[in-house]
């Protein structure tokens, strides 16, 4: 039975359709209200935002591992605030909440995409939900094998979290549709919680199509750690379409075409997102399956 319900905006400060969600449902509040659980609302990371920033010195959604929420010598700004945060929500392993949603986007082309960290019927049946009403929305289990206490995501405080990822849209920017997709995916989210609680979950299909995080890979780089290349032309604004071995994915800067070279075909997500230069990060892995609902 879910009790205690949050919705996070602002984990990144540049995400802004979360934020400016929040904003919208502090003056509606009817709109996230349901008559079995009670919702509040957290704004993660102001003074990223203020400073119109992913973050300031690390990435929030990074710093919710249980080791570093107990580690006091991290302090860094992000490090701190997740201290806060923990505190208003969890503590992890005890929470207050039971339940968090965590809003995002992505430069991406991934489309309204539900993220899930967690294995079980009751997830199944959440993107069944989610997909039953919302055909267009993808599903993706992101390292679903490890405990809440390992997992450094944010809304991984709850014992039962999802996350909601939609794009493509530029950090700092507002985009309708991706603002209209992230609504209706959380108001979806909502509704199947209310009706979870109420025992009255309606007949769904036996099984939804998801993809499962394999591996993330980098873009061509130079002996030095230089960026050698990009995504190739044909795999940009693919995300969840088949990568093939021997396929192109990635062009260097002199026109050479580099192919994947993995022994299996792949599908590809987060493809040439923005906020993972910082890593050289290209493109996350995934492979098709097949999740259960009963």
């Amino acid at each position: 039975m879910i009790k205690k319900l949050a919705i996070v905006g602002g984990t990144h400060g540049n995400e802004f359709t979360g934020i400016y969600l929040l904003k919208k449902w502090k003056n509606t509040p009817e709109l996230i209200a349901r008559s079995s659980f009670e919702t509040e609302m957290l704004f993660a990371n102001h003074e990223a935002h203020a400073q119109n920033k992913r973050y300031v010195e690390h990435d929030l959604n990074r710093c919710f591992s249980a080791a570093d929420l107990t580690n006091d010598s991290l302090t860094s700004v992000e490090q701190r605030r997740a201290k806060e945060i923990n505190q208003q929500l969890g503590p992890k392993g005890n929470p207050r909440v039971d339940f968090i949603i965590d809003l995002h986007t992505t430069t991406s082309n991934m489309g309204p995409t539900l993220l899930i960290t967690k294995k079980g019927k009751f997830y199944n049946q959440l993107a069944a939900y989610v997909k039953l009403h919302m055909p267009d929305a993808m599903v993706s289990c992101d390292e679903d094998h490890k405990t809440n206490e390992e997992h450094h995501f944010l809304s991984t405080i709850a014992q039962d979290s999802v996350m909601v990822e939609v794009g493509p849209v530029g950090q700092s920017v507002l985009r309708h549709d991706v603002f209209e997709q992230s609504e209706q995916m959380t108001g979806l989210i909502l509704d199947f919680i209310e009706l979870h609680n109420r025992d009255q979950v309606p007949e769904l299909p036996e099984t939804v199509e998801a993809y499962r995080y394999i591996e993330s890979i980098k873009l061509p780089l130079t002996a030095d750690g230089e960026r050698a290349g990009m995504v190739h032309k044909d795999v940009q604004n693919q995300d969840f379409k088949l990568i093939e071995p021997g396929q192109p994915i990635f062009v260097t800067f002199d026109g050479k075409e580099v192919c994947y070279d993995g022994e299996k075909a792949v599908y590809g997500s987060f493809i040439n997102e923005a906020a993972y230069y910082d890593n050289n990060l290209a493109m996350s892995l995934l492979e098709k399956i097949t999740l259960s609902t009963r």
